[in-house]
């Protein structure tokens, strides 16, 4: 099909006419519209097909099997909330209307997974020890433990892909054949992988040192613990529109201290205040980063995100905060592994 126009019918349309642009057109849908492009109905091979079991004749106009209820979209979001919102409803077409319902275009999910794809690289940190996850990481790694019903890692590919975001690199170490067996290139998730396999413990930025190409767009580097519901897509508009060399995501996290604490001023008490609550925000464990940055990082050597940000910071290079306020979890220890199977199918299978 050259263009959504070529399924755009009228309601007097037969159905036998219908059936010939809609099977030229290999999408099996057309939208019917009046003389003014208002959009009046939708109709797929399959409307058809129960019309005739209805005896209906093939000269009949098609707006009599027609559906007058299509779900459609309001024009000016972007292509990851259509996306969204077809998988949600399982829709192979999604016509786009002004306010007026006047039809727009007509979105495929064949051509708008091609369109949303972006060429950032997302780099993932599994080659973790989990050690605090013991006796479940004894036999499996971390990043393949099941929660839901995937391996964790799984589940951040699947995220990254939603926001059009397919070439992947996975650092690996601890049972690496477990992961490299089970994702091997990614086809049947419809992404690309590659791996980086770490011969010695190199830290959260020491493997970025063994990448084969150094990416030519900002690209992400994320642990493979971490389950999150954030829009990528937005943490990287963020870092392009601040012009930062390095994005770091944070997250606001609270701790009581559980005595009285007080203010003196010599051996004056001043104050006393019960167990008081403060706020900070800490590492979440995604980033962005520029490719000058690699430049930064030693060869071969362990170096944590932590050092290359503080390095950074030294330089004067613009790094920056994106505070996340969306769903978070680091799946460190037991208790964190229970609670994340507890909230995924709230949380993820949306």
């Amino acid at each position: 099909m050259k263009s959504w126009k070529d399924v755009v019918i009228q309601p007097e349309t037969t159905i036998l006419q219908a059936m010939k642009i809609i099977d030229a057109s290999t999408m099996q849908f057309a939208a019917v519209v009046d003389d003014t492009m208002h959009l009046l109905g939708t109709v797929t091979d399959g409307d058809i097909r129960r019309g005739i079991l209805k005896g209906l004749p093939l000269e009949s106009a098609i707006c009599e099997v027609m559906n007058t209820s299509p779900f459609s979209e309001q024009d000016g979001k972007n292509l990851v909330h259509y996306k969204k919102r077809m998988r949600e409803r399982k829709l192979k077409q999604l016509p786009i209307i002004s306010g007026d319902n006047v039809l727009q275009r007509i979105l495929f999910s064949d051509e708008l997974e091609l369109a949303i794809q972006k060429k950032n690289t997302v780099v993932l940190m599994v080659g973790g020890l989990g050690t605090r996850l013991r006796p479940l990481t004894e036999t499996v790694p971390k990043p393949m433990l099941i929660v839901g019903n995937k391996p964790i890692v799984e589940t951040i590919i699947e995220s990254f892909k939603n926001y059009g975001f397919t070439n992947f690199v996975l650092s690996v170490n601890y049972k690496k054949e477990m992961i490299m067996d089970y994702f091997q290139d990614g086809t049947h998730l419809g992404v690309t992988i590659e791996y980086i396999e770490e011969t010695k413990r190199l830290g959260t930025a020491g493997a970025l040192s063994l990448l084969s190409e150094k990416p030519t767009e900002p690209f992400f580097v994320m642990n493979g613990d971490l389950l999150t519901k954030i829009n990528f897509e937005q943490l990287l508009n963020f870092h392009n529109e601040t012009n930062s060399t390095a994005t770091m995501c944070v997250r606001e996290y609270e701790y009581q201290i559980p005595y009285g604490v007080i203010e003196t001023e010599d051996h004056r008490l001043l104050s006393i205040v019960e167990k008081p609550v403060h706020k900070s925000f800490v590492n979440a464990g995604i980033y962005v980063l520029n490719p000058a940055v690699l430049d930064y990082v030693p060869n071969g050597e362990f170096y944590d995100m932590t050092e290359l940000y503080k390095i950074l910071i030294n330089e004067n290079d613009k790094v920056s905060a994106f505070p996340l306020r969306e769903y978070w979890l680091d799946i460190g220890r037991l208790d964190d592994y229970e609670k994340a199977n507890g909230e995924y199918k709230e949380t993820f299978n949306d």
